[in-house]
């Protein structure tokens, strides 16, 4: 039977799985336990898909089984052949899955993520750059040339770009002390910064003030996003 694998702790972890629906609707999630390490699994759907449910069933797995204590959590769709697979992977990885529970125990993630509002950040960017005033008036209601309309589109793309590229700056550096890890992933068109910080569980609090005390030094459209404590996935 294909098992679908959701999170690796050690065996004396609670594991209270009662009342836990697993992707797909699965039959009871269990725990396959080898050398002192367990992963914890249940029968794989015959298709696992992206769908909307099966994604909140897996983090609702993964978010249960970090409250009660330090796991490994795996990110979505690992399926394994069968209890023998998974045990076989537990046997030969024991030392490190166990060096990295230890690493993450007293631990959690936060997830930060910025963004500002389109309107406000042109308004200020063309209050801000003579250039920009000067081709936006230029090129106003359709007028101006194609260079000058050209020009005016590389330009807010530059001063956008060098922009957030600061305000990013500003709002991780002042996350950084607060945290032992972080993890940087690439911006996007939504978040300008999207960044996963490991952080000791005596300095969540002291984060979440660094978060709320940069965030009132942002000009008017800029936000600061903050997610946590969550399971470690960007540090498992």
């Amino acid at each position: 039977m294909a098992l679908y694998v959701y999170a690796l702790t050690r065996s004396s972890h609670p594991l209270e799985l009662d009342g836990l629906t697993g992707v797909g609707g699965s039959a009871p999630l269990r725990a396959v336990e080898s050398d002192g390490l367990c992963a914890v699994v249940g029968e794989a759907p015959a298709e696992v898909s992206m769908a909307r449910g099966d994604l909140e069933a897996h983090h609702r797995v993964q978010e249960e089984l970090w409250r009660q204590g330090v796991t490994l959590p795996l990110g979505f769709g690992f399926v394994a052949g069968d209890e023998d697979a998974v045990r076989g992977v537990l046997e030969q990885n024991a030392r490190p899955y166990a060096e990295r529970l230890d690493a993450l125990t007293g631990r959690s993630e936060f997830n930060v993520k910025c963004l500002e509002d389109e309107q406000a950040a042109l308004r200020r960017i063309v209050a801000e750059s003579g250039r920009v005033r000067e081709l936006n008036e230029a090129t106003r209601d359709g007028g101006g040339t194609y260079e000058q309309r050209v020009e005016l589109g590389q330009l807010i793309v530059q001063e956008m770009q060098a922009r957030q590229a600061g305000l990013a700056g500003t709002v991780l550096g002042a996350l950084r002390p607060h945290a032992v890890a972080e993890h940087l992933s690439e911006p996007s068109k939504q978040y300008f910064a999207n960044a996963s910080y490991l952080v000791d569980d005596e300095r969540a609090d002291a984060f979440r003030t660094a978060a709320d005390e940069v965030a009132k030094e942002l000009p008017e459209g800029v936000e600061v996003r903050v997610r946590g404590p969550l399971p470690p996935y960007s540090f498992a």
